[in-house]
């Protein structure tokens, strides 16, 4: 499997420090310094991202955190795009860091603005296109003089800037999960077939080692509407050995009071691969939930756990993406140890989990990018594409973990449907 380039460009280590003088003469204005301050990191073409920024009390303050704040993952299109001058851009792009005090908000009824305290810059250049790990920038920087002290320098920024090659193998399924697709490998113009997708929904699903986990019975046109059970998705290598798959292991059923699959009961597939020790067996990897949020637009929220083993013997899960899908126009699910991405597109910085275990080569201390899975909005015929981090790849059966996972998240916007929805003579058959 050939990889497509990518860089990640980070941005960590953000603090900001304010001269004595100038605190305290800001105490005595419109509004205060407060601490985190936020800011706004920006790149032409990528949508806004936000975090806050520590105010540390003296200028020798030179500790700070090293976690990630920010994270962008640029292709050739997306470098070649910000090299190339505009009609609206003289010069090539740049990096753009606003630093504000305060929040935006109301207090007793009137309007709080925040304040603006400076602004970083960095010019995209050639070198973010060689491909080599790269530190743009690191250290202090005086981002604005203030107003309260006669334009003398004011706050002064840290931070660290860097890149670094992330390549990805990119996926997609030649036609929807329901039909038993092939998934092929994209780069460039070619599509290589690696692996075959076989859906099914039985009546009757186990598997002996993992105790029974589906034993399900009874007609699924009667119960289908009640219950979604009994789906599964068997991933094949090209010999046809089944190295992945993916199964539900608790009904989607409407909650009670309601017509939908709510957040107090949501539905939920057990990924698993081939046990090594023991031949035509399973192992568990991870668990996937997903269930509605109704509102002004619905959503259908897959939250995702890597299920892990601890040394004295017990299980563990840790949370490794909790991600909101239009139902309507669909979305991307996403594993980034280093943010979580939300209905509304801002970016929350996460902590790394520890004690992943040995499951596969995922890491989660490692951070940063491990996949994305776009899928469409339920009723539309899609063929879900998926990216997925070389580095968390050593081997076919890594990779197609994660197309179980994609064909998971891809059916749950379906299991998701509201149970009182009349569904055409075609849906009901395809089923």
């Amino acid at each position: 499997m050939d990889p497509k380039a990518f860089i990640r460009l980070s941005i960590s280590s953000l603090r900001l420090r304010v001269p004595s003088g100038q605190l305290t003469a800001a105490k005595s204005g419109f509004q205060a310094l407060t601490s985190p301050c936020s800011c706004e990191i920006r790149l032409r073409g990528f949508p806004l991202q936000t975090t806050s920024v520590p105010l540390v009390s003296s200028p020798e303050s030179g500790s700070g955190s090293q976690n990630i704040a920010s994270s962008f993952y640029l292709e050739e299109s997306d470098l070649k795009a910000l090299l190339t001058p505009s009609c609206f851009y003289a010069s090539h792009s740049c990096l753009q860091i606003v630093v504000f005090s305060g929040k935006k908000g109301s207090h007793c009824g009137v309007g709080v603005k925040r304040q603006q305290i400076g602004t970083f810059k960095l010019e995209v250049g050639p070198e973010w296109g060689r491909g080599k790990p790269v530190i743009l920038f690191n250290g202090w920087i005086g981002i604005g003089k203030s107003k309260w002290n006669g334009g003398k320098p004011g706050a002064e920024l840290h931070l660290r800037i860097k890149l670094d090659p992330d390549p990805r193998y990119v996926f997609q399924f030649a036609d929807e999960t329901k039909l038993s697709p092939q998934i092929v490998q994209l780069q460039g113009t070619s599509r290589q077939p690696i692996f075959s997708c076989k859906f099914s929904q039985d009546r009757v699903s186990h598997l002996d080692s993992l105790n029974n986990f589906w034993a399900f019975s009874g007609d699924y046109r009667e119960t289908e509407r009640r219950e979604r059970k009994g789906w599964k998705v068997t991933i094949h290598d090209l010999s046809g050995s089944a190295i992945a798959a993916a199964f539900i292991t608790t009904p989607f059923v409407p909650s009670s009071g309601c017509d939908w699959v709510a957040r107090s009961n949501p539905g939920s597939w057990l990924i698993v691969r081939p046990d090594s020790c023991r031949p035509d067996s399973w192992q568990p990897w991870g668990k996937l939930e997903a269930w509605r949020e109704r509102g002004v637009r619905d959503l259908v929220c897959c939250r995702f756990h890597l299920m892990s083993e601890i040394h004295d013997g017990g299980g563990g899960e840790i949370l490794m993406s909790e991600i909101f899908l239009n139902t309507e126009k669909g979305g991307e699910f996403v594993i980034d140890v280093d943010r979580q991405v939300q209905a509304a597109g801002t970016v929350t910085p996460v902590s790394s989990p520890q004690n992943s275990g040995d499951l596969t080569t995922l890491s989660p201390v490692a951070g940063g990018f491990v996949m994305s899975c776009r899928v469409q909005g339920e009723g539309k015929t899609g063929k879900p594409s998926v990216q997925l981090a070389m580095r968390h790849v050593s081997c076919a059966e890594d990779a197609a973990l994660f197309m179980a996972l994609a064909a998971a998240v891809d059916l749950s916007v379906e299991a998701c449907r509201p149970f009182q929805r009349k569904t055409s003579r075609r849906n009901r058959h395809s089923w």
